[in-house]
C-alpha cells in the first residue's frame, strides 16, 4: 500500500474514493473481543490473517518472510493476504465479522473504523511506542487514543534534475533557501522546452507550503479546522504568483499524471515528491539524474508533509496479543530495515534513522524533515473535503485564494461541530 501512495497523491478523487469505501464500511461490529479500554486482549490458539496492499512482488516477498520467521519464532501460525482491492477487502471482512487479524491501514481510513468500533486502540501496549515518531504517532491517535503502529512513512521534498540545473548554470550554492530563492531559480531553469517547477496540482503538494508558511487544514490532532488561515493564504498566494509568472505548472498541464511523471519526461527541472520518487525514476526514467534537496524555508521556517499508514488490529480478532506481538517485531528495527532495503520505505522509528541514513545517503532530506513534518487531515470525511479542496486548486492560477480556502474551512468545520 505504501507505494501506491503517489497513484493516490496524484490523484485526487481515486484517494476520496478509497477513504469513503472504508469509513461507510462497518456498523460498529465488535464480537465480544476484549476492551481495549481494559488493556486485556484476546488470546487463543487461531491463525493470524495478515492483510497487505502491496506495490508488488518485492513487497509481498519482504512481508510473508518476515511474518513467516516471527510465526517460526513464536510457534503461531500466521498467513499473509496480498489483497487485489485492499480497500473493499477489508471492508467486506468487517461487515461480514470476519476481519483480517493485522492489515494496512491508511491515516483517512482511521476515524471511519474507529469510531464505528472495529478496530482495536492498542497503541499505548506496544513495547517500542516511544521509538515511534511523535508526529507519526498523532497521525494515528484518535480521540485521545494512539490507535496503531506507524508501519513507514514518506515525506515531501524538492527534487531537482541537475543536468538541466547545470544547463542553466547553477551550482550547489544555488539550492534554494528561501521562497524568494526557489521561484528565482524556478524563473532561470524556465524555457521553452521546460518549466522550472512542475507539481501536482492538489493539496498534497501545494500544502507543504502551507506548513512553510504557519498553517496547515487542520491542527495536529485534525479536531479543528484551520484552512482560513492567514498563513494559508499566504501559501497559496505565493503558489498563485508562481503559476502566473509562468516559472511553476502542474502536471496536468504539462500532459503528467503527476509531478515524477513530468519530472522524469523533462518537462519540468524541478518537482516536489516524496521518497517514492526514486522507485518511479528508476524504472520508467532510469537515466534522470537528480538531486533530492530540503525544500525552502517559509515565512514560518521549515515545513512539508508527511505520508503514513499503520498496522491496524481487527477489535475482532480472537488472538489480539499474537496479533500485538507480531506488529512489534514488524515495527522492529531488523524488519523495518529489511523493508526499506526491499521495497524502498522509510522506517517509522527513531532507533533505525542512522542505520537507514547511511544506507542512502542521498535521500537523507526525506528522513530529516521527520523533525518538522506535518501530517495530513485525518478526521472522519476530510479526505472527501480535500478531494473538493483539489478541484478548486486546478484552477489556483485564476481562483480567489481566500475564497477557496473560506470554502474548505466551511467543510472542515462540518466534520468536527
Amino acid at each position: 500500500m505504501h507505494r501506491h501512495i503517489p497513484r493516490w497523491l496524484a490523484g485526487g478523487a481515486v484517494a476520496a474514493a478509497a477513504a469513503l469505501a472504508l469509513t461507510a464500511c462497518g456498523s460498529g461490529f465488535n464480537g465480544g473481543s476484549s476492551s481495549d479500554d481494559s488493556g486485556k486482549l484476546t488470546s487463543s490458539d487461531k491463525a493470524l490473517t495478515v492483510m497487505i496492499g502491496s506495490s508488488g512482488d518485492a513487497e509481498t516477498a519482504a512481508v510473508k518472510k518476515a511474518v513467516g520467521d516471527w510465526s517460526s519464532d513464536s510457534g503461531t501460525k500466521a498467513s499473509v493476504v496480498a489483497a487485489t482491492d485492499l480497500n473493499q477487502q477489508l471492508s467486506q471482512g468487517f461487515a461480514a465479522k470476519k476481519p483480517a487479524d493485522v492489515f494496512y491501514l491508511s491515516t483517512d481510513a482511521l476515524a471511519g473504523y474507529a469510531s464505528n468500533g472495529s478496530l482495536l486502540a492498542y497503541g499505548d501496549q506496544l513495547s517500542n511506542k516511544d521509538d515511534f515518531y511523535p508526529s507519526l504517532v498523532k497521525s494515528f491517535t484518535y480521540d485521545g487514543k494512539f490507535y496503531c503502529a506507524p508501519k513507514d512513512f514518506s515525506t515531501l521534498q524538492l527534487v531537482v534534475n541537475t543536468d538541466l540545473w547545470s544547463a542553466a548554470g547553477l551550482t550547489d550554492t544555488d539550492y534554494p533557501k528561501t521562497w524568494d530563492d526557489l521561484q528565482a531559480v524556478a524563473k532561470k531553469l524556465t524555457t521553452g522546452n521546460q518549466v522550472g517547477l512542475g507539481i501536482s496540482g492538489e493539496y498534497a503538494r501545494v500544502g507543504a507550503f502551507m506548513v512553510q508558511a504557519g498553517g496547515n487544514l487542520m491542527n495536529d490532532d485534525s479536531t479543528k479546522a484551520t484552512a482560513d488561515s492567514d498563513a494559508n493564504v499566504k501559501a497559496l498566494d505565493y503558489v498563485q504568483q508562481m503559476l502566473k509568472g509562468g516559472e511553476l505548472k502542474f502536471a496536468k498541464d504539462l500532459g503528467a499524471g503527476w509531478g515524477g511523471e513530468a519530472f522524469g519526461k523533462g518537462s519540468a527541472a524541478m518537482t516536489i515528491e516524496g521518497n517514492w520518487i526514486t522507485g518511479g525514476l528508476k524504472a520508467d526514467f532510469p537515466n534522470v539524474k537528480y538531486k533530492i534537496v530540503e525544500l525552502p524555508k517559509g515565512p514560518a521556517g521549515q515545513g512539508t508533509l508527511q505520508f503514513t499508514n499503520c498496522w491496524g488490529i481487527a477489535a475482532d480478532s480472537p488472538n489480539q496479543a499474537a496479533a500485538l506481538k507480531l506488529v512489534e517485531k514488524l515495527t522492529s528495527k531488523s524488519d523495518q530495515l529489511a523493508f526499506s532495503e526491499a521495497f524502498g520505505p522509510m522506517p517509522s522509528i527513531k532507533s533505525a534513522a542512522d542505520e537507514w541514513k547511511s544506507a542512502n545517503p542521498e535521500l537523507v532530506p526525506f528522513l530529516d524533515a521527520a523533525d518538522y513534518a506535518k501530517g495530513v487531515p485525518t478526521a472522519k470525511g476530510s479526505a472527501d473535503v480535500v478531494t473538493d479542496l483539489n478541484s478548486k486548486l486546478e484552477s489556483l492560477a485564476t481562483g480567489d485564494p481566500k475564497s477557496i480556502l473560506e470554502a474548505t474551512q466551511k467543510n472542515l468545520e462540518t466534520l468536527v461541530k
